[in-house]
């Protein structure tokens, strides 16, 4: 098979990492290289915040209706390839292809038709003083913004941040996880067959303690949204707050799956192991632990771990898995 050559997405083009760097990109399943991606730069993140201010005003200025065009002529890309994203995103990750098939692609195409929904929506507030002035809000966009998505639900999340901030008008720049990027370059292609104005959108690739951090430094990038390890989300509050830039952060946790006796017993053993093993445990919601109420703890024991042990664990493509294979 050959090796497949990904490309940063930047002014509208793909194209190389303005150093030639790449960096190797693994097949969990296999552990067999099977792509290379750009390993961007502090200079590849400046190009693409100039890509996307000269994108803004026009894109700005779209109406609503339009922007939310723009991002339903992209889902029904996405959705006429669902097929393809969903093989992608199963090598890309080793989850199983029917995970990808049945939840992450449609749940990624949801986000932009549900953010697309949003854009011809937006709402505001106003309030007559009592000397009869009128106090309102207006919400505008902040102008380039950035979205660093994870590796466990690589288009799922990245869409997640993408939209909304495209239906609100800003332009963005995206970084997904180094891991994981097969699905962005992906969506790249079809913003390019979708003819989205060049710099609306930007894809960046490479590591996070390197472009990630080019990004988030950026005097210029007014926003950022990130989901990853607590550690990581210090960094960029850190680093963000000189500039005051709006934060969304999404770290890590320990999450627990709590059981009590009067709980619908079979329901919640169904719910515990679906809250442990789904997407192999990566997920932001997983039940790392379950705190059962003593009086029913022997028999929701037993009965867990009999289910557990019926998932089969094997090749992500094949009809009958249950688990494949950990990103890493």
């Amino acid at each position: 098979m050959s090796m497949l050559e990904l490309s940063n997405f930047v002014g509208g083009a793909l194209r190389a990492s303005a150093s030639g760097r790449r960096i190797d990109v693994f097949e969990p399943a296999v552990g067999q290289l099977y792509a290379t991606a750009p390993q961007s730069s502090a200079q590849d993140v400046a190009e693409a915040v100039a890509a996307a201010q000269a994108a803004f005003p026009a894109w700005r200025d779209l109406p609503g209706s339009e922007r939310a065009a723009w991002l339903n002529r992209i889902a029904d890309l996405i959705e006429r390839d669902l097929e393809l994203f969903a093989q992608a995103e199963s090598r890309d990750t080793g989850k199983p292809l029917k995970l990808a098939r049945s939840l992450d692609i449609p749940r990624a195409i949801a986000n932009l038709r549900f953010f697309a929904a949003a854009a011809v929506q937006f709402a505001s507030e106003a309030h007559v003083m009592e000397t009869g002035a009128l106090n309102y809000t207006l919400r505008q966009p902040h102008g380039v913004v950035a979205g660093i998505s994870p590796w466990n639900l690589p288009l799922y999340l990245l869409t997640w941040k993408i939209a909304p901030a495209l239906a609100a008008g800003n332009c963005v720049l995206a970084k997904p996880s180094e891991v994981t990027p097969l699905t962005a370059h992906l969506l790249a292609e079809r913003c390019i067959e979708a003819r989205l104005p060049p710099g609306v959108l930007n894809i960046l690739h490479g590591p996070g303690s390197e472009v990630g951090e080019a990004i988030v430094v950026h005097p210029q990038v007014r926003a950022i949204s990130f989901t990853g390890g607590t550690m990581t989300g210090k960094r960029i509050a850190a680093a963000a707050a000189s500039h005051l830039k709006k934060l969304a952060l999404e770290l890590g946790g320990k999450n627990p799956t709590m059981v009590f006796a009067d709980a619908d017993f079979e329901v919640a053993v169904d719910g515990a192991v679906r809250a442990a093993f789904t997407n192999q445990g990566e997920i932001c919601l997983c039940g790392s632990r379950v705190l059962i109420e003593r009086s029913i703890y022997p028999r929701f024991r037993d009965a867990f771990v009999e289910r557990a042990k019926r998932l089969k664990l094997g090749d992500p493509v094949a009809a009958d898995t249950d688990q494949g294979a950990i990103v890493s």
